[in-house]
């Protein structure tokens, strides 16, 4: 559990009243740890409350346990329908924790256990990473590190440090194998406790020595004894400073066509619903790595290619990039400061270059290996580096796709990606025989024309650079979404004034050079605007495309100065006159009362709201919001979209049911682990791509739930949803998504190619048996914004 083992400090020269109270907060602590492991939760909240009241100097200390403690203990007494008593505990906690972030934002102002549920599952995610769950399951590198351990040990190396010890289960293996002493570092706090956990689990909290801090810090021999060693010295330098498992790693690359890449990392269209988008603004994705950069980012995203949706094509064969021995000290610290390598890589596909897709080869020793290639089943995604800012991307077969690589701050950087053919060989080569006979003949004008000539870089206007997360690109290349945004707003503001409307249109369509009436004489400017405000979370360009429709004043809420610039060269590009699109935010007070009228006197037209996160759930405070914007709505004005009906399907898929707990304790060899760390799984599992996650649909898809933005009383708090069996298994997950409905006739998909959305699926405890034609009963139970999906027994 997080900082169960905290220990209260203690200071010198006080009277016995003060060690009296340091008795008591260490006996509490005690008795807290125990209740942890015992799962008294209630007990150990208790004992919490009584360590923060006496010693309120720990509270930085044992902040995350308490935290763990008060979610599990209120969700017993949502369990027993406590709701006075877990209200109790959220007054209590804020109390004593009144600016913690993670419990305000559990709480908020009337708190009701759903929400705060949620926020679990939220924290859960935050507190261990997926992966976890993800590796433990992977039986061939379980059992690959612990021969290649093993076998390090037999062979003289008796001492061993964990760095990066996780739940510990690598130092078990080496204490397993006999080593001793044996070290174990580990950064995170609920990491670090939930290790202390399962090696007391496992009676080995004698032979591992934990260390909960940064590999970095440790010191010899304040908090080890003396350097390690892992298998024999065969050198000078390994006898001095030990052996590394693993020992190096041989670290390959491959050019490849990935459209999902390309969507996600690069702005591949110049027209939105009629938006230009200016050529002197750049988009990039956090994964472009700028050589002139300073940031230590990480230039890379990581995939599973092998469930990328639509897969993706080999360009070049498999190249090697470099190969990296963990045991070598000089190189390791050369890495950093070597000039880039130049790889020069022949295609031998045709295609859209669209990443350097990067994998490696662990070799733990002589003898053991693993590769993370996107052909084995590994616990590994693969990195990948999009490539940005060639003039044309189409390669084919006689071209060589050429790059640097370098280790820059401790990162792989794969950076100057270009692609060169033959003929430009022989185009430059020529130039510089000529720009030697120029330089000779003295001749600097020409010259200074040659040179230019061989100028890659197109010069012109000052770029803009507007960095935007890979979902933001993803829908910026929606299409579909735009053209629905632009056809249901049509509709709603020609159902307003339908002949100013197409007055203005028309006008606007003659005129797309800034004459839309805009003289101060204008017989248009008489009439009120329509008032749109759009508060979409990140980067939109719907107040743009909705300026475009009449006289409309459309507000866009985005908060980045970035994204207001680049919103503004975009209108600029369009013709739009300056004073067209407004920034909301500087004109509320509190960016948390976003839903305002426009003017004291002026109501909105239309209010566009994003119900659906980009990671396939439903927005926190979505249904709040709809009922806050409905009051500010004009008559016939409408909040897009109106409504959101959720589908869902029964499915069978083991890949999910072992990326969402740890699977008894055969795939960690005979160690007991599960039960520890599978008490931060969470029920659901978001940021899926449905198409090409490994599953079997036992059912076909139905609908789950309406809700209603427009009109709450169509809303049920709770419904049953019978589902029909159409095909034998074992019903493990039930995945969900959305049909956002903008009016009736205008849907977007979020499961569709095109969408930016992903999918998520609720993950079921236990699988459930079913046969053809039987029949399986959802709960489905919706309050606020907040939807839960279980299988009625």
């Amino acid at each position: 559990m997080p900082n169960s083992r905290t220990r209260p400090r203690r200071g010198s020269g006080r009277g016995s009243g003060a060690a009296g109270r340091d008795e008591l907060v260490s006996r509490s602590l005690q008795s807290a740890e125990h209740c942890l492991g015992a799962q008294d939760f209630g007990t150990a909240y208790a004992h919490y409350l009584l360590v923060l009241s006496l010693a309120p100097e720990l509270k930085d200390d044992v902040k995350e346990t308490f935290q763990y403690t008060l979610f599990r203990w209120a969700d017993e007494l949502d369990a027993l329908n406590r709701i006075q008593d877990l209200l109790g505990c959220y007054e209590q906690a804020l109390e004593l924790f009144p600016d913690d972030e993670v419990i305000c934002n559990t709480v908020k102002l009337n708190p009701d256990f759903s929400d705060a549920k949620e926020n679990f599952y939220r924290i859960a995610n935050w507190l261990v990473e997926r992966w976890h769950f993800i590796m433990l399951n992977d039986t061939k590198r379980n059992m690959i590190y612990n021969a290649a351990i093993q076998k390090a040990v037999c062979l003289g190396s008796k001492s061993v440090l964990d760095i990066g010890a996780g739940t510990g289960i690598l130092s078990m293996f080496a204490e397993k194998a006999g080593a001793h002493p044996v070290y174990a570092c580990e950064l995170s706090g609920t990491m670090y406790e939930l290790a202390c956990d399962v090696l007391a689990a496992n009676k080995m909290e004698a032979g591992i020595k934990l260390l909960h801090m940064k590999s970095l810090d440790i010191e010899i021999p304040k908090h080890i004894p003396e350097r390690y060693y892992h298998t024999k010295g065969e050198n000078g330098n390994c006898e001095k400073y030990g052996k590394v498992i693993p020992a190096g790693a041989i670290i390959f690359g491959m050019a490849v066509e990935c459209a999902e890449i390309r969507r996600h990392h690069r702005v591949c269209i110049k027209d939105v619903a009629g938006i230009c988008l200016p050529t002197n603004v750049k988009f990039q994705s956090p994964a472009y790595s700028s050589v002139d950069t300073e940031e230590t980012i990480e230039p890379y995203t990581t995939e599973k290619m092998s469930r990328v949706p639509g897969g993706f094509l080999a360009l070049t064969e498999c190249f090697e990039i470099m190969t990296i021995d963990f045991n070598n000290l000089q190189e390791l610290k050369s890495l950093s400061t070597k000039k880039p390598d130049k790889i020069d890589i022949p295609v031998t596909k045709e295609g859209i270059l669209d990443a350097i897709m990067v994998w490696f080869v662990l070799q733990l020793d002589d003898e053991y290996s693993l590769s993370t290639s996107p052909s084995e089943e590994t616990c590994w995604e693969q990195a990948v580096y999009p490539v940005h800012d060639l003039a044309d991307y189409w390669v084919k077969p006689g071209v060589h796709v050429m790059m640097e690589v370098s280790c820059q701050d401790c990162y792989l950087r794969i950076q100057n990606i270009n692609v060169l053919g033959s003929e430009q060989e022989m185009d430059v080569g020529e130039s510089f025989t000529k720009n030697k006979d120029l330089i000779s003949s003295g001749n600097e004008a020409e010259l200074c024309s040659a040179l230019a000539n061989l100028q890659t870089s197109k010069s012109g206007a000052v770029e803009h650079t507007c960095l935007l997360e890979s979902t933001e690109i993803a829908l910026l290349n929606n299409i579909p979404y735009h053209e629905g945004f632009k056809m249901a707003m049509r509709k709603v503001l020609s159902s307003l004034t339908p002949e100013k409307l197409c007055q203005a249109m028309d006008t606007h369509c003659q005129n797309n050079d800034m004459s839309r009436g805009s003289g101060p004489n204008s017989e248009q400017r008489v009439h009120e605007p329509f008032y749109v405000l759009d508060v979409s979370e990140g980067f939109s360009i719907l107040p743009i495309i909705a300026g475009t429709l009449g006289e409309v004043k459309p507000y866009s809420s985005v908060e980045k100065d970035q994204h207001r610039i680049t919103l503004d060269l975009i209108s600029e590009a369009n013709h739009f006159p300056r004073e067209t699109l407004e920034f909301w935010l500087r004109h509320v007070e509190d960016e948390s009362a976003v839903l305002q009228r426009p003017k004291s006197d002026k109501l909105w037209s239309i209010i566009i709201l994003d119900v659906i996160e980009p990671s396939g759930l439903i927005q926190q405070e979505i249904m709040e919001k709809a009922a806050i914007s409905r009051c500010l709505l004009q008559s016939g004005g409408k909040i897009f979209p109106q409504y959101v009906l959720v589908f869902g399907l029964l499915a069978e898929s083991q890949t999910l049911v072992e990326e969402n707990a740890v699977q008894g304790t055969e795939r960690t060899l005979g160690l007991n682990i599960a039960p520890f760390i599978n008490q931060f799984q969470v029920p659901i599992r978001v940021f899926l791509d449905l198409s090409s996650l490994p599953c079997t649909p036992l059912s076909k898809p139905v609908e789950l739930l309406r809700l209603d933005l427009m009109t709450p009383y169509l809303n049920t708090s709770s419904r049953e949803v019978k589902v029909h069996v159409c095909k034998s298994g074992q019903v493990t997950a039930i995945p969900f998504w959305y049909h956002v409905h903008l009016d009736d006739e205008i849907i977007l998909d979020t499961s569709s190619k095109a969408s930016h959305w992903k999918q998520a699926a609720v993950v079921l405890d236990n699988p459930i048996q079913v046969e053809m034609g039987e029949e399986l009963i959802l709960n489905v139970q919706h309050h606020k914004s907040n939807v839960s999906i279980t299988v009625k027994q």
